[in-house]
């Protein structure tokens, strides 16, 4: 793995949340912070201006991670920033993952900004990083979710005071009723299915003492470690419920996501000329062109 160096400085990428709870300890000593930007409720505009430009100064790019659970008003605070400064150097990537998940893929996103990537590739790197998380939650009622498709019989089931559901809601929806000590009402395939590579798992504690993730679905998914964090402010309402227990199981080794995203082959954004990975640009969204049908016919002859 090669580390960015500028004038014999690191100088990273800033990658920036709007929530410090999402801003997971470093797992070493390479792995950065992230600049949290505050929320309209708490700067005012020209507050907003200053903080950002100064991110701007110091580390030259700026990839912010936009929840898909993020309030409307803050969002659109983002947006009006980046349009009055008048910069392509601020990417604004919709995430749509739980916040604990979200939580994971920026620790991802830092612990890769001290890399050799350009911004370009970093940003758009995001989406590739998210398919390899696998987010979801043990959960007491499932009668508001509306996250994950339920049933008539969890809907009725979840009015039962010892009811314990395992709900995957990344990288595929997946609900099952667990038995009444919270492990497996133990049929074969009640567990939600993990993921088929090195992970380890994170979670965080809602208004519930069980160990059934760190018991149970860890030693399930033969995860390599285990660790607790406090649970996101978020959590609760993005679940439905304050009686949860939150996980996502992730990539941690910063070698093997550097290998994973250097595989993917590079482009050049034809509108804002950043590079990318993928379909689309992360810095100005804009799709990866296709070659026009001609031209590859012309390359066949």
């Amino acid at each position: 793995m090669v580390y960015r160096v500028n004038g014999g400085i690191r100088v990273p990428t800033a990658i920036a949340v709007t929530s410090a709870d999402l801003v997971l300890p470093a797992p070493d000593r390479h792995t950065p912070g992230a600049a949290v930007l505050r929320p309209p409720g708490e700067a005012d505009l020209e507050g907003a201006l200053a903080e950002t430009t100064a991110l701007l100064d110091r580390h030259g790019h700026l990839v912010v991670v936009v929840p898909s659970w993020l309030p409307p008003a803050t969002a659109r605070r983002l947006h009006t920033v980046r349009a009055i400064l008048e910069t392509d150097r601020i990417a604004l990537l919709d995430i749509d993952l739980p916040p604990l998940g979200t939580a994971v893929l920026v620790r991802q996103l830092r612990q890769l900004s001290v890399c050799d990537f350009s911004p370009g590739v970093l940003a758009s790197a995001a989406r590739l990083l998210s398919h390899y998380i696998w987010a979801g939650a043990l959960l007491g009622t499932v009668a508001k979710l509306d996250r994950v498709p339920v049933g008539l019989k969890a809907h009725a089931r979840s009015w039962s005071p010892s009811a314990r559901f395992a709900v995957l809601a990344h990288p595929t929806p997946h609900l099952a009723k667990l038995g009444p000590q919270g492990a497996a009402g133990a049929r074969e395939g009640v567990l939600p299915p993990g993921p088929g590579f090195a992970t380890h798992l994170t979670f965080a504690r809602g208004q519930s003492s069980s160990d059934w993730v760190a018991a149970e679905l860890a030693p399930a998914w033969q995860v390599q470690g285990v660790m607790e964090n406090p649970l996101p402010a978020d959590s609760p309402g993005w679940w439905a419920t304050p009686k949860l227990v939150e996980f996502a199981a992730a990539i941690p080794d910063p070698s093997v996501l550097y290998q994973l995203v250097s595989s993917v082959r590079r482009e050049e954004c034809r509108w804002c000329g950043f590079e990318l990975i993928g379909d689309r640009c992360g810095f100005c969204a804009a799709p990866l062109a296709a070659p026009p049908p001609e031209a590859g016919a012309r390359s066949r002859s």
